[in-house]
């Protein structure tokens, strides 16, 4: 294994260091810093009144609520102030009360001193909230090895802000980055969360292939399929910040990075079924150790590829339910820009998942019965040595 390994490793480093974004300002960042106005601040602002009026007009079917509301600003330059703000219909249909704490935008530029205007819900205590209950738990229920995955999703996410991000802003190509990105992710996060064994080894072969797997296939499918990546608003705002970008490569490099988790998933439970299995049965053979591991993996499998189409509906209902509303054939919904690129990436995903699993079923066989074997030959040679020693 250490001879697939150490290569691929040095590689990663090499990547890393040659891909490593340069800490100026990419053109998207450039045109981004133009587009707001400088030194416009975020301030959170409590809600001490707030004055509905109806904002319909005459040519709307349905009778729709703005408010006027009065903030006081609660940090920032303008602490302390009173402020006036407007709030659309939208806003106020979510529900606004007295005591709610917005997120306002601070323009201090503006014509007439500092002008204000909201932004967002305040959401930062429930999430920091739920964040730590949720490192509480997995810490009680995963003890030790949980809080190193812990650890390594704070790595995962330093990568993906420092290298990944930053990379596909700049000139380098959307594939490798996000390959080497990912593949420094897994070294050190499986590592992290499963230690330095002969299993964690195995499922980070299956990991890597898969990724290198979904690369392949999805620059295959991306260009038979003539995805643009101009599908969503974001994609539109960032093609207003630079129009040089490459979207069909962001279309591949969200394959990539995509498959991240479930490749993971599936590959330390293949390697960790296949060494339970020949702990218990150290006789086993590698054909039916293989046998005995697929079996798992194919349950496995079902029951990934439901969840990845399931993830997928559930982020996308909005969008299926406005081709719900659409007086067109389905395959026509099914085929268009917004859909198949979604479409695409999770049948490639799933297709590099698939071919994981017998991959690293395959490895993770061959090692455990080597591992065994030389355990065994060990053995032998120590009751040898007993049996002489009695002898004498």
């Amino acid at each position: 294994m250490l001879l697939f390994l150490v290569p691929v490793a040095l590689a990663t480093v090499v990547g890393l260091f040659v891909l490593w974004p340069d800490s100026g300002p990419t053109r998207a960042q450039q045109a981004a810093d133009v587009a707001l106005p400088p030194g416009t601040t975020y301030p959170e602002g409590r809600v001490v009144s707030v004055q509905t009026f109806d904002c319909s007009g005459d040519a709307s079917v349905h009778p729709l609520q703005c408010a006027t509301a009065v903030v006081e600003v609660l940090d920032g330059e303008g602490k302390g102030d009173f402020q006036q703000i407007d709030l659309s219909a939208d806003v106020v249909a979510d529900g606004v009360e007295k005591g709610d704490t917005f997120v306002l935008t601070r323009d201090a530029g503006a014509e007439g001193g500092a002008r204000y205007a909201f932004s967002d819900y305040s959401r930062g205590m429930p999430i920091v909230v739920l964040a730590i209950a949720f490192a509480v738990v997995v810490g009680l229920v995963a003890r030790l090895r949980g809080l190193m995955a812990l650890v390594g999703l704070g790595f995962a996410f330093f990568v993906l802000l420092r290298f990944i991000l930053p990379g596909l802003l700049a000139d380098e190509s959307p594939t490798l980055v996000s390959l080497v990105g990912s593949a420094a992710i897994m070294f050190v996060v499986l590592y992290l969360a499963h230690g330095f064994s002969a299993r964690t080894t195995t499922a980070l072969i299956g990991t890597l292939f898969g990724l290198l797997l979904a690369a392949v296939l999805g620059a295959v499918a991306v260009s038979a399929a003539q995805l643009t990546g101009l599908t969503s608003e974001e994609t539109n705002t960032l093609q207003g910040f630079d129009p040089t970008l490459n979207f069909s490569g962001l279309v591949l490099a969200g394959v990539v990075v995509a498959g991240l988790g479930v490749l993971n998933d599936v590959t330390i439970t293949q390697a960790s079924a296949i060494w339970q299995l020949r702990e218990v049965s150290p006789e086993i053979s590698w054909r039916e150790l293989y046998t005995r591991g697929m079996a798992v993996g194919r349950d496995h499998i079902a029951s990934t590829v439901y969840t990845i189409v399931f993830a997928y509906a559930g982020a996308a209902l909005p969008l299926l339910l406005l081709f719900e509303l659409y007086s067109r054939p389905a395959t026509v919904s099914l085929f268009s820009s917004a859909v198949a690129e979604e479409v695409v990436r999770v049948l490639v995903g799933a297709i590099a998942l698939v071919l994981a699993v017998p991959l690293t079923t395959a490895i993770g066989a061959f090692f455990a019965t080597a591992a065994g074997s030389e355990v065994g030959v060990a053995t032998d040679r120590r009751m040898t040595a007993l049996r002489a020693r009695f002898a004498q």
